[in-house]
């Protein structure tokens, strides 16, 4: 038995029920003092006939409570001046999660990509699937899911299912291949708080979190130039690029700064299957000679081997979003898994400050990557 967890949690109970008397009691301030005392949980209840726990809980927006009372409850916090004490709300944080979590309530993981099954099947998606069900877990919540595609799914019969199952929050996964949401769904981004996942969207922009395209794509260039590599270049479909408003390609040409300008070669971004596409990526070696590519894709590294270059004695290569499959490429870790939970942790902010529908000022969370070397690339100096 884990005998200082249990007295980690006792602590923690004894102080907040100390602490709790301090915000339940009046504050006894010196004779003749003009300090106006503290409105605390306890006078709201009586002032509304509630309970100080259910106070307690519509403060902090827990669905426990309905939603019409928790607007009540929150009017009247306002008008008679309460504000809440931070010690105390510290405290009770680490109470909580000192605690196994209980079940809080349920959450929507909206898979927004074509493939009904990219939730499992797809070679991105399902790292920020497992972190968003990892941190939901860690904080008593769960998830039911949706295809956005799905075509006996009309966005009316979607709005009614999720509020029929007193669902708050949404969290958007999938978007590969553009940014722009569904128009006949804005009903729905209107009713909840939602979050998306890995691009920044439009029409409505909603807040988001995924990795620093730009930071990584910079750190891996300042990688080779730290392995010695003198003409590296980058290789990305521009369709991708433009999906992250050009990050990638930002964080390419910042980081050429510290290289000389004979050596900074233009990206490839004519990234296509076709036959037009391999000949335009041979002629596109052919005259700039790159040492080093920075891509994306397995069809580059199938392009080199078809057109004889040997990998890593010829030429290196740096995959952006590094896998676990292939950790023969050296690369960019994503942690998309990162960026599922950093996702649930907003969209739960979001709930708990009764916020819905697109923000005026929509808020982004970049996630730093990490390095992983591999025998795809060999140190020139």
């Amino acid at each position: 038995m884990n005998y200082s967890g249990v007295e980690t949690s006792r602590a923690l109970h004894l102080q907040s029920k100390n602490l709790c008397l301090l915000d339940s009691n009046p504050r006894q301030e010196p004779s003749g003092s003009k300090m106006e005392r503290r409105v605390t949980l306890q006078d709201i209840a009586n002032r509304l006939g509630y309970s100080k726990n259910t106070i307690s809980l519509a403060l902090r927006n827990n669905p426990q409570i309905p939603e019409s009372t928790r607007a009540d409850i929150h009017e009247t916090a306002r008008e008679m001046g309460y504000q809440s004490n931070a010690v105390v709300s510290h405290l009770m944080a680490q109470l909580r999660a000192s605690q196994t979590p209980r079940f809080q309530a349920k959450l929507a993981l909206i898979n927004a990509n074509p493939d009904p099954q990219a939730f499992t099947k797809h070679p991105t998606i399902p790292a920020y699937i497992e972190g968003c069900k990892r941190r939901a877990s860690q904080l008593g919540y769960d998830f039911d899911t949706f295809w956005l595609h799905d075509k006996k799914l009309t966005p009316k019969s979607l709005l009614r299912i999720l509020q029929t199952r007193n669902i708050k929050g949404l969290v958007l996964v999938g978007l590969m291949d553009t940014a722009v949401l569904p128009e006949l769904y804005e009903p729905i981004w209107q009713h909840f708080a939602c979050v998306v996942t890995g691009v920044r969207t439009t029409g409505p922009t909603l807040s988001y979190c995924c990795v620093d395209h730009h930071t990584l794509t910079l750190q891996s260039v300042e990688k080779a130039i730290e392995y010695g590599y003198r003409r590296p270049a980058l290789v990305i479909d521009e369709t991708i690029d433009l999906l992250v408003q050009r990050r990638f390609s930002a964080g390419y040409l910042i980081g050429q700064q510290a290289l000389p300008q004979k050596s900074r070669i233009p990206p490839f971004l004519k990234v296509s299957e076709s036959p037009a596409g391999l000949k335009a990526f041979n002629e596109w070696l052919v005259r700039y000679k790159p040492d080093a590519l920075f891509t994306l894709y397995n069809l580059v590294i199938h392009w080199l081997e078809k057109l004889n270059y040997s990998i890593p004695k010829d030429i290196g290569v740096f995959q952006l979003e590094w896998r676990p499959t292939q950790p023969e490429i050296a690369g960019m870790h994503q942690r998309n898994d990162i960026t599922g939970e950093a996702a649930v942790d907003m969209v739960i902010s979001q709930i708990h400050n009764n916020e819905k529908g697109p923000p005026n000022f929509p808020r982004s969370v970049l996630i730093s990557p990490e390095w992983r070397d591999g025998p795809s690339i060999l140190k020139r100096r």
